[in-house]
């Protein structure tokens, strides 16, 4: 929920609790009052099943091709890189920004001081005359959004809530102001990339010095993405997520891989190749040897795919570069002993 924020950060900490208080889970005609995670956390204050769109921190979160299945999850940035702290988007027309603050006003929670503050803000003319309401449908009025991952800085856009005219950008000295560029940002922290089990071959128990192949079903891993938007000022930017390698570690330093890194390379549609019967003793394109047995437990074989993410939007010509993402599971593997018979 936005907060209207004063100079002082009592106030604006006990502002925010009354107003979460009094407007917990309001939403006016469409416009979004939640916040957004960052991280490997994704939001969904509007209570979606995170594939259709929701509506969170003033922006529209369109998530219908986002990877799916009960072991979807987040990527991990592969660098230390998260998304914005804190962002301003346009959150009311003037009758909404009314309806909203007068009710703040009348309970008399934030203390008379502040109220007087704020009405001669908003309502006196200094330097807004009773909310804009002259101006409905020509803008909007902008508030802010922390990132509810709180990384450093969440608190940082303190700016009180601020009018913009339709067609106008935001003002220059607001750098925290919404643009494509920090739409693809918030969109890659609600990319969801399926779950990474490979399929093994042998299945249930390999043995000891016996190659197993791994491969993922390609018909699940294909490019995903998420598009976040703007409408009311008409900017949007889409976050892609494209499988490239998969990169395998056995559990145990017992073992050697396929190949020799661990990484498995995307070769068209697939990541690794599927077993077929008399291929036993050959070296797979991606898998592992097992060098001893897991005794009476398993190993923990770890898969974990790489994706290389991009985002293309408004104001931007061609795909550009985000940090690649990984995310991964780990599978128990038992390794039994070769059984031999001495005559």
């Amino acid at each position: 929920m936005p907060v209207l924020r004063s100079k002082q950060l009592t106030t604006a900490l006990a502002i925010a609790v009354a107003s979460s208080l009094f407007l917990s889970g309001q939403a006016w005609a469409g416009y979004g009052h939640g916040t957004t995670n960052g991280g490997a956390k994704g939001p969904d204050e509007s209570g979606g099943d995170g594939k259709a769109s929701a509506t969170a921190g003033g922006i529209i979160f369109d998530r219908s091709k986002n990877g799916t299945g009960a072991k979807a999850g987040a990527v991990t940035p592969a660098t230390n890189w998260s998304p914005p702290a804190c962002w301003y988007a346009p959150t009311y027309s003037p009758k909404q920004f009314k309806k909203y603050v007068e009710p703040i006003w009348q309970a008399e929670s934030t203390g008379p001081e502040w109220d007087l503050e704020q009405k001669k803000r908003y309502v006196d003319g200094g330097p807004y005359k009773n909310f804009n309401l002259d101006k409905e449908g020509d803008g909007f009025w902008w508030t802010s959004f922390p990132n509810k991952s709180y990384p450093p800085g969440w608190d940082g856009c303190k700016k009180e809530t601020f009018w913009v005219d339709k067609g106008d950008p935001p003002p220059a000295d607001i750098p925290e102001a919404i643009t494509p560029e920090m739409l693809a940002k918030l969109a890659y922290a609600e990319v969801r990339v399926p779950g990474t089990e490979v399929t093994l071959a042998p299945e249930g128990e390999t043995k000891v010095n016996l190659p197993t192949w791994a491969w993922l079903d390609k018909t699940e891993f294909k490019p995903v993405s998420v598009t976040a938007s703007v409408p009311e000022i008409g900017i949007e930017a889409t976050t892609t997520a494209e499988p490239v390698s998969l990169t395998i570690d056995p559990g145990t330093k017992d073992a050697v891989t396929y190949p020799a890194s661990g990484a498995c390379p995307l070769k068209g549609d697939t990541i690794g190749e599927p077993y077929a019967k008399g291929k036993a003793k050959q070296d797979p394109p991606c898998g592992v040897k097992y060098l001893r047995s897991s005794g009476d437990g398993s190993f923990p074989l770890k898969a974990t795919v790489t994706w290389k993410i991009h985002w293309t939007g408004t104001g931007v010509d061609g795909p550009q570069g985000l940090p690649d993402g990984e995310f991964g599971a780990d599978q128990d593997v038992v390794v039994g002993e070769i059984q031999s018979i001495n005559r």
